[in-house]
């Protein structure tokens, strides 16, 4: 679609009229009319407003002139998985995996590839075939090229093993020793847990970034322990395959 395109749907689906749009980006209505005649182009200032009032990128916006992979693992991305920088706009050389709020959350490329092999290894694609993908096309991505410069000297790194520390000093009967925690994107983790008034409530911003891991339970069976926190709380969960009937263990505030 070209870029008139793209912002009319925008305003339709929202229910928003040129009035009501162009109040919102600070332009006048004959502005907005202007764009959707495609007699001209947003600029610049502009098109960061209206990513950020309609939460899409502005590659969007101009009607996808680029393919837009991240910087970091190499996935391509799509509006609802683009990171975000501290100021809450979308950063599109990044996924929310990978970079959450202005922070990267991958210093060690191995680290990286055991996340990513996990989801990529298939019938016609061997776990091998997968981590010697990986080994090549990571080393070309312009995070891991302008690493010492992009890197936070191991601040992020030092915060998941504190945060592993306080996770493991729970001591939860079953849960055997969390080693590691990985970025975990909300809306695929955010369970509704039951609670003793009988609603089922999430606890989670669907599109956040956390920390967490999945780990098997002592006692046995098909059930395993969820493991979820940020700067703000740590979550322990049980569930069975593919998340059903979850139970919350442990909610604290840090």
């Amino acid at each position: 679609m070209e870029t008139k395109d793209v912002i009319y749907e925008l305003r339709t689906k929202n229910g928003l009229s040129q009035d009501e749009l162009a109040e919102k980006v600070f332009v006048t209505r004959q502005a907005v009319s202007r764009w959707e005649n495609g007699e001209t182009v947003p600029n610049t200032e502009t098109l960061k407003r209206l990513s950020d009032l309609f939460c899409v990128s502005i590659n969007t916006l101009l009607g996808s002139p680029r393919r837009l992979v991240c910087q970091c693992c190499g996935m391509p991305l799509d509006d609802a998985i683009i990171g975000r920088d501290k100021d809450g706009s979308l950063n599109e050389d990044y996924c929310k995996w990978c970079y959450a709020d202005g922070t990267y959350t991958y210093s060690n490329m191995d680290d990286l590839i055991d996340v990513c092999v996990n989801h990529m290894v298939s019938e016609s694609f061997s776990e091998e075939q997968a981590r010697a993908y990986m080994r090549q096309i990571l080393p070309t991505l312009d995070y891991w090229k302008r690493y010492k410069e992009l890197s936070d000297d191991g601040q992020f790194e030092a915060f998941k093993q504190q945060l592993i520390g306080e996770i493991n000093a729970l001591g939860i009967e079953g849960m055997p020793k969390l080693e590691k925690l990985n970025a975990l994107v909300g809306r695929y983790v955010n369970l509704a847990y039951p609670l003793p008034s009988g609603a089922c409530v999430p606890f989670l911003r669907d599109d956040a970034t956390y920390l967490g891991n999945q780990l098997a339970s002592q006692f046995g069976g098909e059930r395993c322990f969820g493991v979820l926190a940020n700067m703000d709380f740590i979550l322990i969960c049980t569930y069975g395959k593919d998340g059903v009937d979850p139970e919350l263990v442990l909610y604290k505030k840090r």
